[in-house]
């Protein structure tokens, strides 16, 4: 499960050390996917989010996974970054210099295909990061 988006290029946070320096010394955007063994990630989250950098000709310019229920210390690290927004898991992250600019919570993953994941992120990847004209 960590395999799916370790091998097409996410850096794996393992510990909430690994967080706080990923977030802290990363410029420009950042993806973050908070990975889980739920059926939705499986079935559409990990999918879509693949399908999305495959197809999309704008993309984050840093990729970075936590896996919820197994790297508990990086993944409430993590869902520090992501406040406001509740504890969610599967869920998807888009940071710029740090900054939360786009959340995709469990609730608009679950129920959707992975088409749908990725049409949504390629719609974010393109608004947030194009480089600016």
């Amino acid at each position: 499960m960590k395999a799916e988006l370790t091998n097409v290029g996410f850096q794996d946070l393992t510990s909430a050390e690994e967080v706080d320096n990923f977030m802290q010394n990363t410029k420009g955007t950042a993806l973050v996917v908070i990975n889980s063994v739920c059926g939705c990630a499986a079935g559409a989250a990990r999918p879509g989010v693949r399908a999305a950098l495959a197809n999309s000709d704008v993309k984050p310019d840093h990729l970075a996974t936590v896996f919820a229920g197994a790297d508990l210390e990086a993944t409430a690290k993590m869902r520090e970054y992501t406040l406001p927004y509740p504890p969610s898991s599967p869920a998807v992250a888009l940071f710029k210099d740090g900054e939360l600019i786009h959340f995709v919570e469990r609730h608009h993953i679950e129920g959707r295909s992975a088409q749908m994941i990725a049409q949504h992120l390629q719609m974010a990847f393109e608004e947030f990061c194009a480089e600016e004209a």
